[in-house]
């Protein structure tokens, strides 16, 4: 079967959205990425703050409340749905409950052709990093990069410490079927 899906989960600063990027560009079919920094996008302000949505220490640790969870279920059933519909999709996430969130995106998946990728990269190589983009809360690199593969199984794995994100893409799309 064709691949329908391919998920990319890895730490914030990983590389994951310029893999997703390089993706695009190589991979023959035309490809959506849609992302956990999609969904945080589409939140109302009111759910962009700790309690029963999605709140950044000033740590870099992520903590999310029931009403995110809940939205992220259903953001995860219309991203299967968008594939189920015909179109390829990249995911672009940050799996922070590491087997659960892949448990969770299994069920939503199921019955489609899924690519599951680990995007590794040394803590110290994210960390940075994001202090170069200056848009995330400093910590969150190193907080989430090994937190996020804890009991997860991929397919294939990159690591994106040194190799770049055009051959991390290039090693993936070799891997689409």
């Amino acid at each position: 079967m064709e691949t329908q899906v391919i998920v990319l989960n890895g730490g914030s600063s990983a590389g994951k959205s310029s893999i997703a990027r390089g993706l695009q560009d190589l991979l023959p079919a035309p490809w959506l990425t849609l992302g956990t920094d999609t969904l945080v996008a589409a939140l109302p302000a009111s759910l962009r703050e700790a309690g029963s949505g999605i709140g950044f220490g000033p740590d870099g640790q992520v903590k999310t409340g029931a009403v995110f969870r809940a939205l992220d279920v259903a953001w995860s059933a219309g991203v299967a749905q968008i594939a189920r519909s015909g179109a390829r999709v990249i995911v672009d996430d940050v799996f922070l409950g590491g087997a659960a969130s892949q448990a969770r995106w299994h069920g939503a998946l199921v019955g489609l052709a899924v690519l599951w990728v680990g995007v590794r990269c040394d803590p110290a190589v994210a960390e940075a990093r994001e202090r170069a983009r200056g848009d995330r809360v400093p910590g969150m690199a190193r907080t989430q990069a090994d937190l996020v593969h804890v009991g997860v199984t991929y397919d294939l794995t990159v690591d994106t410490t040194h190799m770049d994100a055009r051959s991390a893409a290039q090693h993936i799309a070799a891997h689409v079927m």
